[in-house]
């Protein structure tokens, strides 16, 4: 690996020693706030952090445009990101946390100069919330040409109307806007049917319905909603880039959210397998320390080669981005999202197993961690669909080499 900026390698060193002055201890006491008050507002721990974090410089380290974020590449970026992974609460404590991070980005690239006043800049400023709205629950929304979303001009407004779920964020009290994809034109060519529009969640006929568990946990305070929009009007102006551009910007989108989750997911494992280290040294079974046993031993080795195959081979992905951008680089970008996942369900399985009874209860982060690295196995696309492209350029890449000669009879 080649070393971090000097920049990145100084942003790193203070986002080290924050984490464990401030984000670690403040852990117990998110949990507590969340139990005693509103659940879908935030805690007052986190208010105090983010403000923290703000003075300190450590704020929206995501962005590369150093105007509104740190200016760092996605390898030093990704860097960054795996520190921020270990803790649930540490990603929003800096504003880099999902989906608002991959909403800024949309903003702050194709965003006019009006949504960026309205809502880039409170968004950067972390005064308020948004979530992106692209699943459906009737169709098979990893092919986005099945969205069924309308979008329908009228006028001087555009009317939304469609069901959408999973539009995590949406259950926060602070979150103001929707990016919405939805289809303007049918008879368009298929990948140019799919527009993205704002819409403020406070606009007359949004209706949050529900929300949506992940194998039991609400993720509060931001949560993920289905909602239903119901002849939802909102102006013109708040279409992005202009009709037939949903694809274009879905794709300029995901690239660099998809890093972010993959480091994000070896934080999490690299967290995962201390604990269970920490835990086997302190247990005794059968007149033995847990750490004593060969299985035991078997079971820590593979889980650090895997991190280790993981992490480079992701911070290769985020060298590739760096250098020939995100749709040459989209191959490595596929692999790791298949990857980065599998290895921390794992590494964590291992930590609960260590665990025992402990590990799946709500006293050890490991229950959690494990629901929510499963549901990036979809969220993010689903393995099947990424293992595809990653055949397709494959077998288009040896297409081009050149054959190796079979070799002659005598």
């Amino acid at each position: 690996m080649r070393p971090l900026s000097d920049r990145a390698d100084l942003l790193r060193s203070a986002l080290l020693a924050f984490m464990d002055e401030h984000v670690y201890p403040a852990e117990a006491v998110h949990e507590r706030q969340l139990e005693t008050g509103d659940r879908w507002a935030e805690p007052a721990v986190i208010a105090d952090l983010k403000a923290n974090a703000q003075n300190q410089g450590l704020w929206n380290l995501f962005l590369p445009d150093s105007s509104h974020g740190a200016g760092l590449s996605n390898y030093d970026y990704a860097h960054l990101c795996e520190i921020m992974g270990r803790s649930p609460i540490a990603p929003i404590v800096f504003n880099c946390n999902a989906p608002d991070t991959g909403n800024m980005e949309v903003l702050a690239r194709y965003g006019s100069a009006e949504q960026q006043a309205q809502w880039l800049q409170p968004l950067l400023a972390g005064e308020i919330r948004s979530c992106f709205s692209m699943t459906e629950p009737d169709v098979a929304s990893a092919d986005a040409t099945n969205i069924a979303t309308e979008i329908r001009r009228d006028g001087d407004d555009y009317v939304v109307n469609g069901r959408k779920w999973w539009s995590s964020g949406a259950m926060a009290r602070d979150c103001k806007i929707a990016i919405v994809m939805g289809k303007t034109d049918r008879s368009a060519e298929k990948h140019r049917q799919q527009s993205m529009i704002l819409v403020p969640l406070d606009t007359t006929g949004v209706v949050i319905e529900r929300a949506m568990h992940v194998f039991g946990y609400d993720d509060a305070p931001e949560g993920h909603a289905e909602i239903l929009y119901d002849n939802v009007r909102v102006p013109a102006a708040n279409l992005i880039l202009g009709e037939g551009r949903g694809f274009e910007i879905a794709q300029g989108r995901l690239g660099p959210g998809r890093i972010h989750h993959c480091m994000r997911t070896i934080g999490v494992a690299e967290r995962a397998l201390e604990a269970m280290c920490a835990r086997v040294e302190e247990r005794q079974a059968f007149g033995r320390k847990l750490a004593d046993f060969d299985s035991i031993g078997k079971q820590i080795a593979r889980s650090r080669i895997e991190i280790d195959q993981a992490r480079l081979l992701t911070l290769h992905a985020a060298e590739r981005m760096d250098a020939v951008g995100n749709k040459e680089a989209r191959q490595e970008i596929a692999m790791i999202k298949v990857v980065a996942p599998e290895m921390a369900l794992r590494v964590i399985d291992r930590a609960i197993q260590a665990h025992g009874a402990m590990g799946v209860s709500q006293d050890r982060f490991l229950a959690r961690a494990w629901a929510h690295i499963r549901t990036l196995r979809l969220a993010d696309g689903p393995d099947e669909v990424h293992l595809d492209t990653v055949a397709k350029l494959e077998r288009r890449r040896q297409g081009r080499a050149t054959p190796v000669s079979a070799p002659g009879r005598e």
